[in-house]
């Protein structure tokens, strides 16, 4: 009794458990590794706000951020407002355009590759995103297909489709379609 009690005491006695730390060897503990997840999350969370919080900024980073946000807007609300400006007074509007004509063509190449690095970025992500998720669709063509062949393949409507082959019981029942045990057996009740 005493050997037993002295491994006992070894393996799990002196505020230690051999066992536990052994095993954290080869397996992290789940509760530790939760609480170390716990707090990366935390710390990442208060670098992210204290990174993006308006105190930290400087006026001049708040006006760069605000100037930033402008340009989709500001040119899709000024091609509608384009559009406005051409039914509500033609004249002016016809007076502009001229003006516009008279831009050289090299500063219109320059106005189209600052229009399309500034949206190309923007654009060209989605689609890579789209082209990513049409690719994944494709892959997963060929098994929808055998998918579709095989679910076609149990709709049948020829004669002898539910044939029971070479079970006896199931073909004599088959010939008995009248015949319900759990109704029987309803009614065997009722009259009993």
């Amino acid at each position: 009794m005493g050997l037993i009690s002295e491994v006992l005491t070894f393996l799990f006695g002196g505020g230690r458990n051999v066992v536990r730390e052994t095993t954290e060897v080869f397996r992290q503990n789940a509760e530790n590794a939760a609480v170390r997840d716990l707090t990366l999350q935390q710390q990442a969370m208060l670098q992210f706000g204290t990174e993006f919080s308006a105190a930290n900024k400087s006026r001049y980073d708040r006006v760069l951020d605000g100037l930033n946000r402008l340009p989709r807007p500001a040119l899709a609300l000024g091609t509608l407002g384009l559009f406005v400006a051409a039914m509500v007074d033609p004249l002016w509007f016809a007076a502009r355009m001229q003006g516009i004509a008279l831009v050289p063509e090299p500063l219109w190449w320059l106005l189209g590759v600052i229009v399309s690095f500034y949206f190309g970025a923007r654009h060209q992500a989605k689609a890579q995103d789209l082209q990513r998720e049409l690719s994944a669709a494709v892959q997963r063509v060929p098994q929808v297909v055998e998918n579709i062949r095989l679910i076609e393949g149990l709709r049948t409507e020829a004669i002898g489709s539910a044939d029971p082959g070479t079970d006896a019981e199931l073909a004599e029942n088959a010939l008995r379609p009248d015949m319900n045990r759990a109704l029987e057996d309803w009614r065997h009740q009722r009259s009993g």
